[in-house]
């Protein structure tokens, strides 16, 4: 299975919530759309009520429903872009989570050529897609190789965003391209994440450095770095705690890494990389403003994407900070986790079929 055909699978949630509502969008237009004319009222009944059963109307002036609007006419339905119509489109992206800024921002693209003209759900589709893509494209990148060994790339994010994980896969799949990896278990206060490491190490052949539970992370960063560096070893990838409900204690603790690290080698580490989980929605952006104030954020990793309908924060990431998307992540398993694709993304996103 191709990671977009993947992809648009996992990222259901969002993209049946664009798709489908561009769909009623479009169709809540009505007839009279058709034609670029509202349809004229109907003439108030002057007869006599009789208290019979009034004779049903002729089949073909029955106003269908929204539902047999999108079933019956699908694709074929139009409606002319104006205010009320941009005002939904604006409401439905908010819904996605791509934020009240990005929201408007592409809704006022995407109506720049259009507004005044009939659109159908599929142009709409398209248009929002390529504009969601503009926006992704320049933040597209693979996490950057440098010739130094080892390259330390130190992994930050709150706990549960999928940090530990992300490492594993990434360990593997440097080591299936033929690196030498080297993993610092540096989140010393959950045994959990440790051992979660452990197997991911044992899975992918790379060794996992590990310290007493509570013991200190720099400390540990230190002799992972050292080790890492007397083996000639190509990465070493540093797993950190994410306790933002002490953010002084946190920035402290990788402060010291930092410092600690450094020493070993005064350019380290060459990437900071923050892992995001895309079910936390709008509370992603708060996160990358922390983290890039106490850790220097290189590039972000979005985990989650198949678990949510709030796939629409990646854009509103993108369109705020502008950072490096280095890969997404939309499963446990090692392929599930790939580089970002703009293009395979926006498509996915509002529902594209390829």
């Amino acid at each position: 299975m191709s990671f977009f055909k993947k992809l648009k699978d996992r990222l259901f949630r969002s993209s049946d919530k664009i798709g489908e509502g561009l769909e009623a969008l479009v169709a809540e237009g009505g007839p009279g759309d058709e034609a670029g004319a509202a349809p004229a009222p109907a003439a108030p009944s002057t007869a006599p009520d009789t208290g019979s059963v009034a004779s049903p109307a002729p089949a073909e002036s029955a106003k269908p429903g929204l539902l047999g609007r999108i079933l019956g006419r699908g694709e074929e339905s139009r409606r002319v872009l104006d205010d009320a119509m941009l005002e939904s489109l604006e409401e439905l992206l908010i819904q996605a989570d791509m934020g009240v800024e990005t929201a408007v921002r592409v809704t006022a693209n995407i109506a720049e050529r259009r507004f005044g003209k009939r659109v159908s759900a599929a142009e709409l589709r398209a248009a929002l897609a390529a504009e969601v893509a503009r926006i992704m494209q320049p933040v597209a990148r693979p996490m950057p190789l440098y010739p130094q060994k080892p390259q330390v790339v130190l992994v930050v994010g709150v706990n549960g965003s999928g940090k530990t994980t992300t490492i594993g896969k990434l360990a593997s799949q440097f080591k299936a391209a033929g690196k030498q990896v080297v993993i610092a278990a540096g989140d010393t206060f959950r045994a959990a994440a440790v051992d979660q490491l452990k197997i991911w190490g044992e899975r992918a052949g790379v060794p996992v450095l590990t310290a007493p539970e509570g013991s200190d992370p720099a400390s540990l960063a230190f002799d992972a770095l050292t080790k890492a560096k007397a083996e000639g070893a190509d990465l070493l990838l540093i797993d950190t705690a994410g306790r933002l409900q002490n953010r002084a204690d946190l920035m402290e603790e990788l402060a010291k890494i930092f410092r600690v690290i450094r020493k070993v080698d005064p350019t380290a580490p060459h990437n900071t990389l923050l892992v995001l989980d895309a079910t936390t929605g709008q509370n992603a952006l708060t996160q990358v403003e922390i983290f890039r104030r106490i850790a220097d954020v290189s590039g972000l990793v979005m985990t989650k994407l198949d678990g949510t309908a709030k796939g629409g924060v990646l854009v509103a990431l993108a369109d705020r900070f502008g950072l490096p998307i280095h890969a997404i992540g939309v499963g446990e398993q090692i392929d599930d986790l790939a580089p970002f694709d703009p293009d395979d993304f926006a498509r996915a996103l509002v529902g594209s079929e390829g």
